[in-house]
């Protein structure tokens, strides 16, 4: 049995899980609530998110059985954060025309009852990944990610950390 956590550590620990759950949730929330389907990069940026949630659910079982690992899961699910984070900062990078994007652009194809696919994808929006499809003080929700995942990652790792 390992030594148990202390509370900064605990709080680590939680974060681990709690900031990629709440950022996915978010991101499935303005997809399918408000209509803002991902484009490709938006996509990329969840992808280390989902890594995230698992590494970070060893961690919170590990600190919860009081086993050991705890600390180094939530580390692996701060990094997959922090790289979640820099995705997104290339993404906001990309639609305020800092720099150049990729070219690959998704739809949500889905066709109705009855419906081709080719009819399903005819009248499927097209999402660019250079254009925000929704800002908040000037922030993009790409560049929100990018804030919020690396100010995370770091917060984590400042509160695991051996004294």
């Amino acid at each position: 049995m390992a030594a148990p956590l202390k509370n900064q550590a605990r709080l680590g620990v939680w974060l681990s899980f709690l900031v990629p759950a709440a950022l996915l949730g978010g991101a499935y929330i303005s997809q399918y609530g408000f209509g803002l389907y991902p484009c490709e990069m938006c996509w990329w940026q969840r992808y280390p998110h989902f890594v995230a949630l698992a590494f970070g659910g060893l961690a919170v079982m590990q600190m919860l059985r009081g086993q050991g690992g705890a600390r180094a899961f939530a580390m692996l699910a701060a990094a997959s954060v922090a790289v979640s984070g820099l995705i997104g900062g290339f993404h906001a990078g990309v639609e305020y025309g800092w720099w150049e994007g990729v070219t690959a652009c998704t739809s949500a194809v889905t066709p109705e009852p009855g419906e081709s696919y080719l009819d399903a994808i005819m009248r499927a929006p097209i999402v660019r990944c250079d254009v925000a499809p929704w800002e908040m003080f000037g922030v993009s929700l790409a560049g929100y990610n990018f804030l919020i995942s690396c100010g995370a990652a770091i917060l984590t790792a400042v509160l695991l950390r051996r004294r």
